[in-house]
């Protein structure tokens, strides 16, 4: 596999060298934002982290966030042009965003865990340019942006994280470029797997044995490929001993191996 750029990632996990929090109050949402969102549990005085890496730029934007509201299976969190009014917080399940095309099929341009943020697409012209997809039952925090750009007013530190994070999605966009145009196909799941060994290791949990949420048919649309072709991708990649699968169950039995694809 040709050498990814130092820190790649096909989707970023939470950075963990970040050194100066922020130094401001978490503010409740007011009662006409509950109204618009009447399935979400309302918040207490404790709070339930959903990354263990506190002092990441995604973490300190996690602490001003109140409240879960529920998604389920299937279910849109916003839709493409809805209007930007809010920046999410997953904090249990998983989620796609997905790109309309021409021909009326929708592409899935990245995948979402616990700890990520969603509805930073919205920031450049008021209106979300993808929609986000529950991929199993899950919860979301919400922070208003408004508020967000009030405390930016008032705090430069989170401006200067609002400006970082906008800059990793811009990065892993370019990334992803990258694997579509460089890698075959093999190589293109290896990575993906990588990733996903790698994102959910930062979280805590098996980086050698974890579950997929999304479909083959959905990693196919993110890496470009077919449903047969990530089909027969897996099977060579436990040809060569690389992998163990079960159905959307991965066991990684050789993860320099997979790295060397």
């Amino acid at each position: 596999m040709r050498p990814a750029p130092k820190g790649y990632r096909l989707n970023y996990a939470p950075d963990q060298k970040e050194r100066h929090p922020i130094a401001a109050p978490a503010r409740l949402h007011s009662p006409s934002q509950w109204q618009l969102f009447p399935d979400f549990v309302q918040p207490t005085s404790e709070r339930i982290p959903c990354t263990t890496h506190t002092g990441s730029d995604t973490a300190r934007l996690l602490s001003l966030m109140a409240g879960r509201r529920r998604i389920g299976q299937g279910e849109s969190l916003y839709h493409e042009h809805d209007h930007f009014n809010f920046i999410y917080a997953v904090q249990s399940g998983s989620f796609k965003s997905t790109l309309a095309l021409a021909d009326g099929l929708e592409q899935v341009s990245s995948f979402h865990m616990v700890g990520e943020l969603l509805g930073l697409d919205g920031v450049a012209d008021g209106r979300h340019a993808s929609r986000a997809v529950a991929l199993e039952d899950s919860e979301i925090s919400t922070l208003s942006y408004a508020h967000l750009t009030d405390l930016s007013s008032a705090l430069s530190g989170v401006h200067h994280i609002l400006m970082r994070l906008i800059s990793r999605e811009i990065v892993r966009s370019h990334c992803h470029m990258v694997v579509l145009g460089s890698l075959n196909s093999t190589q293109r799941l290896a990575a993906f797997l990588l990733n996903q060994s790698e994102r959910l290791s930062a979280r805590g949990y098996s980086a050698l044995e974890f579950h997929l949420k999304m479909t083959r048919g959905e990693i196919g649309s993110f890496l470009g490929l077919t449903l047969e072709t990530v089909s027969r991708a897996f099977t060579e990649l436990q040809e060569q001993r690389l992998v163990q699968v079960k159905r959307r169950h991965i066991v990684i039995a050789n993860l320099d191996g997979l790295s060397r694809v």
